[in-house]
C-alpha cells in the first residue's frame, strides 16, 4: 500500500477530525474510500454510458409495447 501526502490548512484538519470521531472512522479511511471513488469514476461513466446507448436505440419504452431489449442484454453492456 503506497502513502500520499497531502497539505491543507489547519482549521480544515481540525473540522474533519471531529467529524471524522463523530461518524466512527479516520480521516485517513475516509480520503482513502473518496479516492477509489474518484479513480473508478470513469469505468462508472463508461458502463453508464453504454446502458444508455442500449436505451437509446430501443424502439420502445416501457409502456404498452414494452422493451425493445432483454434483462441480460443490458446485463451484458
Amino acid at each position: 500500500m503506497a502513502n500520499l501526502t497531502i497539505s491543507v490548512d489547519d482549521a480544515t484538519l481540525k473540522r474533519a477530525r471531529l467529524r471524522a470521531l463523530q461518524r466512527d472512522e479516520s480521516v485517513n479511511a475516509y480520503l482513502a474510500e473518496a479516492l477509489r471513488r474518484y479513480a473508478d469514476a470513469g469505468d462508472a461513466m463508461e458502463t453508464m454510458a453504454r446502458v444508455l446507448s442500449i436505451a437509446e436505440a430501443s424502439t420502445h419504452g416501457t409502456g404498452r409495447g414494452g422493451r425493445a431489449w432483454t434483462r441480460d442484454q443490458l446485463h451484458r453492456a
